[in-house]
C-alpha cells in the first residue's frame, strides 16, 4: 500500500488570550504514513476515529516551565486528548486488529502507540452498541468526572438543593440527572435560552440564563444550597458561598471564567467558609479512577442506552476544524459535548 497523508493539528505558539486557529494551532498534512510497513516495535497502529474537545485543553497551552496537573503541549507537536481509535495492526498481546481503544490520542489521523503507551489504553467492549463518540463524552472523561466526584464528595440526601453551573455542558448535564435521580432539587445555569431549555428538559427545577439574570438573585430566591457543583469560579463562586447552607459541600470541578487571561475575580466573602462550615473539595478525575471507574463502566453505558442518562453532542467533522472547536468550547458557542469526527470509518480494520 502506498503511503497516505497523516494530518495533524500542531501546537504552534502559546496564546495570551483565546487560542487562535491558524496561529495557536495549525493543521498540517505534510507527513505521510505507510500503514502496512510502519514499524510497531511491539506496539499498535491506531486510526483515530473521534477526539474530545474539553475546556482544560486551554490550560495545556502554556509554557512547559509552568507546572500543573496536566502536561503542557509541546510546540511543534500535535495536541493530545481523550479519543477513540481503531486498531489497524498490533504486535501487543493485549490488542488485536479491529479493537476499539479509548484513552489519550494525539490529534492526528494515524499513530503508533509504543507498548507502554498502548497499555494505558482501554479496549471498549461497547456491548450496548453506542456510537463511538459517546465514549469521549457521557461514557468517557466528562461522564466519569460527574460520576466519580458526585459519589466521592456530594454526600447527597433526598430533598437537598444543588446548584450546578455550566449545566448544559457534558459534565453539568450529567450532574443534573444524577442529582434528580437521587431526589434533589436542582438549580442550574447556562448561557443561552436554548441551553436553558435543554437543562429544563433534564429535570432542573430552576433553570436560568446567567447572562440575563443575576446568579445572586436567583440563588436568593431558590436557595439556600446544600451542594454547589462549580465549573465557573469567580463571581459565581462568591454568590454560591453567600447562598450556601451551613455544612454545604462545594465540588470544585473547573473555573472557566479564568482560563483565557481574564482579569482574576477576587472572591470577597471567603470568611463565610469558616462561619458556614463549608466543605470545599477540588479534584482531578483520574485520581478517583481506582475507587470509582469500575462502577462507572458497569452502570453508565447501560443507563445511556436505556435513555436514563441523556446527552447532546456538538460534532465537528474533520481534524482541520478542531482549532475552531477549541475556541467554541472556551466561549460557550458549542451546543452539547464537543467532539471531532476524524474518520467516519468505525468498522473493522481492512488493510
Amino acid at each position: 500500500m502506498a503511503p497516505v497523508k497523516n494530518g495533524r493539528l500542531v501546537f504552534n505558539e502559546i496564546p495570551t488570550g483565546l487560542p487562535e486557529p491558524g496561529k495557536t494551532t495549525v493543521y498540517d498534512e505534510s507527513q505521510t504514513i505507510d500503514l502496512e510497513s510502519v514499524p510497531l516495535n511491539g506496539g499498535i497502529l491506531v486510526k483515530t476515529l473521534v477526539l474530545s474537545i474539553d475546556p482544560y485543553l486551554r490550560g495545556r497551552m502554556r509554557d512547559a516551565s509552568i507546572k500543573s496537573y496536566s502536561p503542557a503541549f509541546t510546540i511543534g507537536e500535535p495536541l493530545s486528548n481523550y479519543g477513540v481509535g481503531l486498531v489497524l495492526r498490533s504486535e501487543h498481546a493485549s490488542f488485536k486488529a479491529g479493537d476499539h481503544v479509548y484513552g489519550s490520542h494525539p490529534f492526528q489521523q494515524y499513530f503508533v502507540a509504543a507498548p507502554a503507551d498502548a497499555e494505558k489504553l482501554t479496549v471498549l467492549k461497547n456491548e450496548e452498541g453506542l456510537q463511538w463518540s459517546v465514549y469521549v463524552g457521557v461514557c468517557g472523561m466528562p461522564g466519569q468526572t460527574a460520576h466519580h466526584a458526585w459519589r466521592e464528595y456530594s454526600q447527597a440526601k433526598p430533598g437537598e438543593t444543588v446548584f450546578v453551573t455550566a449545566g448544559a455542558g457534558p459534565v453539568g448535564a450529567t450532574v443534573i440527572q444524577i442529582a434528580k435521580q437521587q431526589g434533589l432539587k436542582v438549580i442550574a445555569s447556562a448561557g443561552s435560552e436554548e441551553k436553558v431549555a435543554f437543562i429544563k428538559s433534564l429535570g432542573a427545577d430552576v433553570a436560568f440564563n446567567y447572562k440575563t439574570e443575576r446568579t445572586r438573585d436567583v440563588l436568593a430566591r431558590a436557595g439556600p444550597i446544600d451542594i454547589y457543583w462549580d465549573n465557573v469560579g469567580g463571581e459565581t463562586l462568591e454568590a454560591a458561598i453567600d447562598a450556601a447552607a451551613v455544612g454545604a459541600r462545594f465540588i470544585e470541578c473547573g473555573m472557566i471564567s479564568a482560563y483565557n487571561g481574564e482579569e482574576p475575580y477576587h472572591v470577597k466573602n471567603l470568611m463565610l467558609i469558616v462561619g458556614k462550615q463549608l466543605k470545599i473539595s477540588g479534584f482531578i478525575v483520574m485520581w478517583l479512577h481506582e475507587k470509582h471507574l469500575a462502577h462507572f463502566y458497569e452502570t453508565f453505558p447501560l443507563l445511556v442506552k436505556e435513555g436514563k442518562i441523556k446527552y447532546t453532542e456538538d460534532a465537528t467533522h474533520g481534524l482541520e476544524r478542531a482549532g475552531h472547536a477549541i475556541v467554541d468550547v472556551q466561549t460557550g458557542r458549542n451546543k452539547g459535548k464537543s467532539v471531532i469526527i476524524v474518520s467516519e470509518d468505525a468498522g473493522p480494520a481492512r488493510l
